[in-house]
Parts: structure tokens; C-alpha cells; sequence
């Protein structure tokens, strides 16, 4: 008789972050135990995801990000949104009171320092039931006081829920090496190449090629960060070299993968 299969839940059942008005409450979530997609939805809180092994990839207004190591993707209040996770990941949220802090009123993408991350840790033990004078009042002012000094990183893809789009954006997210043409594509959606061409640059403000060049690039840091070598990435998205996949992260980022990757680990 087959194994049954382990019923995971939904991340959305883990915590209900608007029950508390604290300034910030920071959980820890494993995906061994949780379904991989959380849908999309919404809360009164901003949210900041970090991914401490794994991988985690968001979709919010308008906009995709693969979330780099020692980052956070930094979802304000309202927004409508949803993660997808790697079974193995394992990634903490942070939930922020609205008007608790100076953060950005749109999505972005956050450097993160250790100190953040030790403190968030830290905030994890103490849950929802804290008062703001206690100890665990003082770590949430002093973590927020951190987080708000965070520089912002240009990681956004640029999506829509034009159906064409996400579509074209699931098929290249599962598949980051396919170097299909544009006329290639287009002829898979059902559309004229320049048609496909019009609606990429009105949906997204890019051209097909920078679109692309951007997925490549996300999906690099993704892959870099859990230990793939530069050589294996350059081949995985299709670059006929690696000093080809260098020259596109460097124009991309402005530093060569090795340079960027010790930045962000020393800290902004």
C-alpha cells in the first residue's frame, strides 16, 4: 500500500497577524510543514519576508521577487499578495502595526543586516502578548529603528495580471533557460510577434529582451545564494558563456556576482 501523503496547511493558518496592534510581531516558518503556495490575500500589517534557507518568490502590485539572501521583500498593509516557497524553505515574517515606523509605502526589496535578523530572531520568542514597555517592547522599537536605515535593492520583475503576461511569466519562472525568439513565444500565445512585443512593453514598461534579462537575473541570486556555482548558472539560464552570464549580472547590479554577494554579506 502506497505511503499516505502528509497533509500540510496553509501559511495563512500559521499566524493572524492583524489580532494584536503590537508594533511587530516576528515568526519563524518551515514549508516541510506548509503548502508551498500561500494565496493571495491581504492584512492590516505590512509584512517583511526573509528566506533563511530555500527559496521564496512573491507577487505583489504588479511585481515579482525572487528573495536574495541577507534581503527581505517588504509588503506594506493592504496589499494584495501571495509566496511561493521551496519545500525546503524555511523563512521568518515580520508583521508591522501601520505608522509603527518609516518604511516604504510600496513594495521593495530590503538589504538586510545580521543585527535585523538576529533581533527578528529574537522578537520570534516573545509572540503577540508583549507590552510596549516590557523588554520586548524596547527589541521591537530598536529592530524597527534598524529596519527603517535598511537601502532598498532593485530586484522588482514587473508583472500584470494581463493573462497573456502571467501566463508568459509561469511558463519562463519554471523554465529561466528557455531561449525561445519573441516570434517563438508569441506563436505559443496565440499572438502576433509584435503584438506580444506591444503588450510586454505596455504591461511591464520593458522590452521582451530586458523583461527576460531581468528573470535571469533573479532567478541567479536564487540559485547563487543556495551554493550553485557562477559556471552552472550560466549554463542553467543559457548564456553561451560565463563571462557572458558575469557581463549581464554586473550591467544588471553594477558588481560581478562574487563582489555582490560579499556586500551583502558584510552588510549595507
Amino acid at each position: 500500500m502506497a505511503k499516505a501523503l502528509k497533509q500540510l496547511k496553509s501559511a495563512i493558518a500559521a499566524y493572524v497577524p492583524d489580532r494584536s496592534r503590537v508594533p511587530a510581531v516576528a515568526l519563524h516558518l518551515d514549508f516541510a510543514d506548509y503548502e508551498a503556495e500561500v494565496p493571495m490575500h491581504r492584512h492590516r500589517k505590512g509584512q517583511l519576508v526573509l528566506a533563511h534557507h530555500g527559496a521564496v518568490t512573491c507577487t505583489a502590485a504588479g511585481g515579482l521577487w525572487i528573495v536574495p539572501p541577507h534581503c527581505g521583500v517588504w509588503i506594506p498593509g493592504g496589499i494584495d499578495h501571495s509566496n511561493t516557497a521551496t519545500a525546503n524553505a524555511r523563512l521568518s515574517y515580520l508583521f508591522v502595526e501601520p505608522d509603527a515606523a518609516s518604511l516604504p509605502g510600496e513594495c521593495c526589496i530590503l538589504a538586510v543586516t545580521p543585527l535585523v535578523r538576529e533581533l527578528i530572531d529574537r522578537l520570534a520568542e516573545f509572540g503577540d502578548g508583549y507590552s510596549e514597555e516590557s523588554h520586548a517592547g524596547r527589541l521591537a522599537r530598536i529592530l524597527l529603528d534598524e529596519l527603517t536605515a535598511m537601502p532598498q535593492e532593485p530586484l522588482r520583475l514587473p508583472v500584470s495580471d494581463h493573462p497573456k503576461i502571467e501566463q508568459l511569466a509561469r511558463m519562463l519562472t519554471a523554465n529561466p533557460g528557455d531561449r525561445s525568439r519573441l516570434d517563438e513565444w508569441a506563436a505559443r500565445l496565440a499572438l502576433s510577434e509584435r503584438s506580444l512585443s506591444r503588450l510586454i512593453e505596455q504591461e511591464t514598461g520593458l522590452t521582451f529582451g530586458r523583461w527576460r534579462q531581468r528573470l535571469h537575473l533573479l532567478v541567479a541570486l536564487r540559485e547563487l545564494a543556495s551554493g550553485a556555482t557562477v559556471q552552472r548558472v550560466s549554463e542553467a539560464l543559457g548564456y553561451e558563456s560565463v563571462t557572458a552570464f558575469i557581463t549581464m549580472f554586473k550591467k544588471s547590479v553594477g558588481e560581478t556576482p562574487a563582489r555582490y554577494f560579499a556586500r551583502l554579506k558584510s552588510g549595507p
